[in-house]
């Protein structure tokens, strides 16, 4: 499977306006998938003989860091799961946004967050049917983009870049890749390979690690993963400044593989819907980032901005 990056930009706030109109920008599933209902994600298959049960369930969280520290942040969640759907749930440490990617594609993982940029990829590649989306006791949910840097770096807003190395984290990441390219080149007239280096680190930790230890002059991240990290005493709020910040984007996307029987698939969103936020791993960690519960969500809704995105950048996806 391949991303191919065509090179095309225009600014990211001109792409959120375009979001507010009702044409949806071209996106098209892999030809093994069909869309009766027009949902944009891949339709559960009718015939009972290729769905699938399976007796354990994989559950894999979006890369990051430390995937140790993950493992024991949902391990309450991940038995809540089991008690409701009567399966046992095995959490899955992925590496990096293909790993998850391909593990989905070839039918070993069945439920997983995946970031906001990787979200329309996996829909589109892996079958991937999402439905919930951390939110805000308000309701309120996503985060923002940010260039970052390091104090004393000499970098003091985006154009200082210029001639220096920029930290992306991988070409399926919207706020650690697609945005900000977007962003760079319309608005700052500023191109990877011409203006500045660019390099990438494989996650938003990586990214946020390199400029705090000065390894890297610059990076772009999502704010919600540098909050949640300087909670927990990762990087100091001192090692980094932030020199740009977008408008909000909707951030990890959880779901189920397309194939999974229609029962479990129930369950599976009930265990989302029904987990005890209060006094819960879950709860401690990602409060860091003002996350206290689930909320339903549809693909074709929540992600119409992210996908306008990857249309005007020019962005097409080989999932062979």
């Amino acid at each position: 499977m391949a991303i191919k990056w065509l090179g095309k930009a225009v600014a990211v706030t001109t792409v959120m306006l375009l979001a507010s109109t009702a044409a949806q920008a071209q996106f098209k599933l892999d030809s093994r998938f069909t869309d009766a209902d027009g949902d944009l994600t891949a339709d559960t298959p009718t015939d009972p003989a290729q769905q699938v049960d399976p007796d354990t369930l994989i559950f894999a969280y979006t890369p990051v860091e430390d995937p140790a520290v993950y493992a024991q942040v949902w391990d309450g969640f991940l038995k809540h799961m089991e008690s409701v759907t009567g399966k046992r749930v095995q959490f899955f440490p992925v590496q990096s946004n293909a790993a998850q990617l391909e593990a989905m594609r070839a039918g070993r993982l069945h439920i997983a967050g995946f970031n906001t940029g990787s979200n329309p990829i996996a829909v589109a590649c892996a079958g991937f049917k999402s439905f919930a989306m951390m939110a805000s006791a308000d309701d309120s949910f996503g985060y923002e983009m940010e260039i970052i840097t390091y104090p004393d770096s000499g970098i003091e807003k985006v154009e200082d870049i210029k001639g220096s190395k920029m930290a992306f984290t991988s070409e399926t990441s919207n706020s650690g890749f697609k945005a900000p390219s977007a962003l760079l080149a319309s608005e700052f007239s500023m191109k990877a390979g011409t203006d500045f280096e660019a390099v990438f680190s494989g996650k938003h930790d990586n990214s946020i690690l390199g400029v705090a230890n000065k390894d890297y002059p610059a990076a772009a991240i999502a704010n919600s993963v540098l909050t949640r990290m300087v909670s927990r005493d990762v990087v100091k709020a001192d090692q980094v400044k932030s020199i740009y910040k977008s408008q909000t984007f909707p951030t990890t996307g959880y779901g189920i593989v397309y194939n999974l029987k229609p029962e479990l698939q129930e369950k599976i969103k009930e265990a989302f819907f029904s987990f005890p936020w209060e006094g819960s791993a879950l709860k401690e960690e990602f409060a860091k980032s003002g996350e206290s519960k689930f909320i339903p969500i549809t693909f074709k809704e929540h992600w119409d901005v992210i996908r306008k995105i990857d249309d005007a950048n020019g962005v097409s996806y080989d999932c062979q």
